[in-house]
């Protein structure tokens, strides 16, 4: 965790570590400023959320936040990175919203949404034109 303006935090691996480490990954990533939760801390939010994810496990080994308030995100990546947590089993825990905990249930249906698809990553952005 550094804390600097924004927030940088991370724990196990990034995804050129994993992929250093032989392990089958996928990643996803999030836009945090188009979460309802950081629009409430500050409308000019600027964050970024990344998971590496193994495939063949299909848990999360790495996790990347950067923006305000993200170091009440470390922990909880950390616990689902230690513990093994399933990714099925991730969705059953509902995050407070409006908050940044709410970047769980968005890096879920993003990571859904991308294996519909067959697509290898994904990364959703805030529309700033509206």
């Amino acid at each position: 965790m550094t804390f600097t303006e924004p927030e940088v935090g991370s724990v196990g691996h990034t995804e050129k570590t994993a992929r250093a480490a032989g392990l089958d990954i996928e990643t996803v990533e999030y836009d945090m400023a188009a979460l309802a939760g950081t629009w409430l801390l500050r409308p000019d939010y600027v964050g970024r959320a990344k998971l590496v994810i193994d495939r063949d496990a299909d848990v999360i080994v790495g996790a990347t936040f950067v923006g305000t308030a993200i170091s009440e995100l470390v922990q909880p990546a950390t616990i689902a990175i230690v513990g093994k947590v399933p990714l099925a089993a991730l969705w059953h825990a509902v995050p407070s919203y409006p908050t940044p905990s709410e970047i769980w249930l968005r890096l879920l249906e993003t990571l859904s949404t991308q294996r519909r698809k067959g697509q290898p990553a994904a990364t959703v952005t805030r529309n700033t034109t509206s």
